[in-house]
């Protein structure tokens, strides 16, 4: 049987099969089954899918963690939003990076899309000048 212990602090957010989780306390968990999740820095609310590769990656944490219909919508605007970024682009690199993340999303991997969809992130913030904040999404945490 595999599974995964994770350390959280008191006030971070956990969201476990599409339920947000607050630790009121210091924790240690352990999952012993296979569970949609993601914690802390990885979790992207809303507000901060203010860019395209954002915006893909907060579509590809849809699909990830979201209820079945959202899963679906988010799939499906995840595919649509990085043809948009693939058109715009001229890094073959993204590109090649955005067709990796797709192909694992539809083959229901999302934790690898979002992995990949982070490095996008990366590249956009660099070729923009963005500074990305130091506890925004872009910051690897267990990825």
């Amino acid at each position: 049987m595999s599974r995964l212990v994770l350390e959280l602090r008191q006030g971070e957010l956990m969201i476990v099969n599409g339920a947000p989780i607050r630790f009121r306390t210091k924790s240690s968990i352990e999952l012993t089954a296979k569970a949609r999740f993601l914690f802390g820095k990885q979790i992207m609310r809303a507000d901060q899918a203010d860019s395209p590769a954002r915006r893909i990656y907060f579509a590809l944490q849809s699909a990830y963690i979201g209820a079945e219909d959202e899963r679906v919508r988010g799939l499906d605007a995840a595919r649509e939003l990085i043809a948009a970024f693939k058109g715009a682009t001229t890094s073959a690199l993204a590109c090649r990076i955005l067709d990796r993340a797709l192909s694992a999303a539809q083959e229901d991997d999302c934790y690898q899309a979002l992995k990949l969809a982070r490095r996008i992130i990366h590249h956009e913030d660099v070729v923009l000048g963005r500074t990305p904040e130091p506890a925004s999404a872009t910051t690897e945490h267990s990825m």
